[in-house]
């Protein structure tokens, strides 16, 4: 392998997501109505993949002042493709499981330092969800999910019509709304007192920890872990009905039910402590505080790489389940939301990071974030996938999904939308978590909290 030119260095969120002490992944899972062959593969991430970004042909070194830069390398594309083997003659459903476990020794396998730190295995086996399926591992100082969605957009192509590219998709949220009014001075004294006590959170968050229960175990290094992977997909006719019930977001909703499905869960498998203290750490783009609204104003300008931070927010939570109407679930979720989209906490507190990483160095700033998340039970990022049938490279999308490796907590969820759908997936600590009974709950959850809000059963429930 001939190495080549130096690049620029990392970002500092990049370096502080690449250390011994915190070490970020972005799996990615694309189920597909026809299966890729290995020389379709092949030419698909030498041609179009590949092609993307500098950074997909280029590794991480370190230079002798310690920073570490990109470096652009040669490496055959057949290095950063993995076919493996299954037994044949299976059931789909035993594929499923096959892939699964597969999956779930993807999540702590680490990746070849000696080339650009992403591999695609391709899953040539048949399961329930799709007849054949590409799985990606990307190293997260690659990027982040906004920048990954934004080169998939520039692959996928309409199902019915290859020669058209998707829909950009908006993100008119309330977070949106908010935060294009933050010049405002309407309501002035709530945001500054709301953006102290978040800031003075995430600063005490080294300290102060959620209590540990039946999802979170607490343990040292669980971010190296085995997980389960689990989903369940909601019609977004049915989360849109809800949400206008309370007048809320889809986040508002999405939020409230895993809120309700935890203590669902915790009295499920019988140790439900009272008034558990519960927090989702919820990654948030930090680009919405550059004014950007859409995927398309951020592809126009070129804004790749890790631009994120995460927001802390208490779930609402009862010692009274059996008496609890399941929609404050979603209207305590709702109030909390509503005060972090009206704080500039996440914006000072990515700010802290950077400065703490410039006075005491990456590992500083690196600890800082893995205490912040593992003092919290769980994490929440979610994206925005086509509206439209998309294919990639002539082959159908059926479905997919995304996790996030090395999060040190015991319970991990990813949501994204596609066709009118969204999926709900679910990384949970092997042996601690039954993501089985988590995934019920989840189930559960939603159709209570719908028929409370509608007086109807939901449309479906995958």
């Amino acid at each position: 392998m001939a190495a080549h030119t130096m690049l620029p260095p990392l970002s500092p969120l990049s370096q502080y997501i690449n250390t011994p002490t915190l070490t970020f992944f972005i799996m990615g899972v694309i189920e597909l109505e026809v299966a890729f062959d290995k020389p379709e593969t092949l030419n698909f991430l030498k041609h179009s993949f590949r092609p993307l970004n500098k950074r997909f042909s280029s590794a991480i070194v370190t230079d002798e002042k310690g920073v570490q830069r990109w470096k652009k390398v040669e490496c055959p594309i057949e290095d950063h493709l993995v076919i493996p083997t299954f037994p044949p003659n299976l059931s789909p459903q035993e594929y499923e499981e096959h892939l699964e476990e597969y999956i779930s020794d993807m999540y702590m396998t680490p990746l070849p330092e000696s080339h650009s730190p992403w591999q695609v295995h391709l899953i040539t086996y048949p399961t329930p969800n799709a007849a054949g399926s590409l799985v990606f591992k990307m190293h997260h100082s690659l990027g982040d999910g906004y920048s990954f969605m934004g080169a998939l957009f520039t692959l996928f192509r309409k199902a019915d019509d290859p020669s058209a590219p998707l829909k950009l998709p908006t993100m008119g949220s309330r977070l949106t709304e908010q935060i294009s009014s933050y010049t405002k001075l309407s309501n002035l004294a709530f945001r500054c007192y709301y953006t102290l006590t978040d800031f003075a959170k995430g600063i005490l968050g080294m300290y102060l920890e959620d209590d540990k229960h039946v999802l979170r175990s607490g343990a040292p290094k669980v971010e190296y872990k085995p997980v389960n992977i689990a989903s369940v997909t909601f019609s977004l006719d049915d989360i849109k009905a809800i949400k206008n019930k309370v007048e809320g977001t889809v986040n508002d909703v999405t939020t409230g039910v895993m809120a309700y499905a935890l203590q669902l869960y915790m009295k499920r498998v019988g140790q439900e402590p009272i008034n558990p203290v519960t927090t989702a750490a919820i990654v948030m783009n930090m680009r919405m505080y550059r004014g950007f609204k859409n995927l398309e104003e951020m592809l126009k300008a070129n804004i790749w790489g890790n631009h994120f931070h995460f927001v802390s927010v208490p779930l609402p939570m009862t010692s009274d389940l059996d008496s609890v109407d399941p929609l404050d679930y979603v209207i305590g979720s709702k109030a909390e939301m509503k005060k972090k989209m009206n704080s500039l906490g996440a914006y000072f507190s990515s700010k802290f990071v950077s400065l703490l990483g410039s006075l005491r160095g990456t590992e500083a700033a690196a600890e800082y974030i893995h205490s912040n998340l593992r003092n919290t039970t769980f994490m929440v990022s979610n994206m925005c996938g086509p509206q439209e049938k998309a294919s990639l490279a002539g082959h159908t999308l059926k479905s997919f999904y995304f996790t996030v490796p090395g999060i040190p907590q015991s319970l991990v969820f990813s949501i994204v939308t596609y066709l009118g759908k969204l999926r709900l997936v679910a990384a949970s600590e092997k042996g601690f978590i039954d993501s089985r009974v988590l995934n019920s709950c989840l189930k559960e959850a939603f159709q209570k909290i719908y028929v409370a809000a509608t007086g109807e059963n939901p449309l479906k429930i995958y």
